[in-house]
């Protein structure tokens, strides 16, 4: 084969892989994408093509020039394929930077599911509460109000939120309270999904009412005041596990052309690595809610404003993070 014909056939394939390899020199270590047509995943058959093709070029006696060109494409591409893995820590912090909001977008359907099934009832509680207070007395007991009136009592100087414990106590506390209705949220998906869908109902049925009686009662200040800082985290993660139970349990429903068992486990994998996320979210909500959101002696622009910053953090985190990847399906 002459060498202008060489050229031809396999000219476009370099040029996809040189695309390639200006992306991933210019990528963040961890990151994956899709670049010029090029996964990341074909990249390791491009380069093993690619050397017999420089051999090639070399036996057959081609110009310099092209054997640089090709000898200086498998440099570049054995340099990144080659390259020391990046520390488990950095392996760690691309995971939640990037790769957990993706797949939290990727699922983004039953994410929808889950948050109208917890904040509906959440908000319809509220209002109901104001229109009917006597409400309130049918989710809770007289004994359980009279404790979450005395936690949110605007007398109370120093703490809110809670009447005894320290904050590193709390912080424990908290941990175990919010990872448990995380896993619950989503463990219960593998009864055919409606395990969720009723821990997302009862969870905002019961806040609600919570948030409505306090207001009602002119304790709304206080209690305000103390979920605003850790309010995204804790709810939005509710939202995520409940998401991936619903996607769990839809998958024994309707498995497609996989098996039940298959359909399964694929889902399971999915909802693993939604869990892992969810865990650092309800984690970092414990950790605002025992050392930050119980503090009392804090003007209302200082406590609803940085409330609002996390929000809007949360939310961008969950939005934007890792867009310049593959999403998992």
């Amino acid at each position: 084969m002459r060498q202008d014909q060489f050229i031809a056939r396999h000219e476009a394939d370099w040029q996809v892989l040189a695309s390639w390899l200006d992306a991933a020199e210019r990528r963040k270590p961890g990151a994956h994408a899709i670049e010029a047509g090029c996964h990341d995943a074909e990249v390791p058959q491009r380069y093993r093509r690619l050397c017999q093709q420089l051999a090639l070029t070399r036996r057959r006696g081609y110009s310099p020039m092209l054997i640089e060109r090709l000898g200086q494409l498998v440099e570049r591409t054995h340099t990144l394929l080659y390259r020391p893995p990046n520390p488990r820590w950095w392996r760690a912090v691309g995971f939640i930077i990037s790769e957990f909001p993706a797949a939290v977008r990727a699922q983004w359907g039953w994410m929808l599911a889950s948050a109208l099934l917890f904040f509906l009832p959440f908000f319809a509680m509220i209002v109901a509460v104001q229109v009917q207070p006597e409400l309130a007395h049918s989710v809770f007991d007289i004994e359980q109000l009279a404790q979450m009136e005395q936690m949110y009592d605007p007398s109370n100087e120093d703490r809110i939120g809670r009447d005894s414990g320290t904050d590193l106590m709390m912080f424990g506390h908290y941990i175990m309270n919010n990872i448990s209705i995380g896993f619950r949220s989503f463990a219960s998906g593998l009864l055919v999904g409606l395990g969720s869908v009723m821990v997302l109902v009862s969870n905002g049925v019961m806040l609600g009412t919570v948030a409505g009686h306090l207001t009602g009662i002119g304790y709304g200040g206080p209690f305000w005041r103390f979920v605003v800082g850790h309010s995204a985290p804790e709810l939005l993660a509710i939202v995520i596990s409940g998401g991936a139970g619903m996607r769990l349990g839809f998958a024994l429903i309707a498995p497609g052309q996989l098996s039940r068992v298959a359909a399964l486990l694929a889902a399971g994998r999915i909802g693993a690595r939604l869990i892992l996320g969810v865990f650092v979210m309800l984690l970092a909500a414990a950790f605002i809610e025992a050392f930050w959101s119980s503090i009392a002696r804090l003007p209302d622009v200082v406590k609803y404003g940085s409330g609002g910053a996390i929000w809007l953090l949360v939310l961008g985190w969950l939005g934007f993070g890792g867009r310049g990847r593959v999403d998992a399906t």
